[in-house]
């Protein structure tokens, strides 16, 4: 074997023991900073990792297995959750008109409401000014 050849190997060693080197030190690093994030804020990193989950399965294609065995609680769900929206926004409706508020008089209501918003803030401001002048 020539010098050239025993250099070219040992300079190619040190260059592959460096860049292993590194690579330990970057993943020490990143290990470090993880398990302190997690040690820090372990409900952060739990929801990180089911939103990143959540993520995967929405771009992972669904097999027919899969769509036949959660169609009819993927049907469940829609249906409660919509059954769930009409309620509330039924009682939403029903708890407004209650007390007053309806589609029909919301728009004298709103304009009563301003007016006397603005008559509050000229008497606050009527009552600054005097008291300047009394000051």
């Amino acid at each position: 074997m020539t010098d050239h050849t025993a250099d070219h190997r040992t300079d190619h060693n040190d260059s592959s023991d460096s860049v292993r080197q590194r690579a330990l030190e970057a993943y020490d690093d990143a290990r470090e900073s993880v398990s302190g994030a997690l040690g820090e804020a372990p409900l952060l990193a739990l929801a990180g990792g089911i939103a990143a989950g959540a993520l995967i399965a929405a771009l992972l294609p669904r097999s027919q297995g899969e769509t036949r065995l959660v169609r009819p609680y993927a049907r469940r769900a829609k249906d409660s959750a919509r059954a769930a929206y009409a309620a509330a926004r039924d009682t939403g409706k029903d708890r407004f008109a209650d007390l007053g508020f309806t589609r029909e008089n919301g728009e004298g209501q709103l304009r009563a409401f301003f007016e006397g918003l603005k008559g509050t803030a000229k008497a606050s401001a009527d009552a600054a000014a005097d008291a300047v002048r009394k000051g």
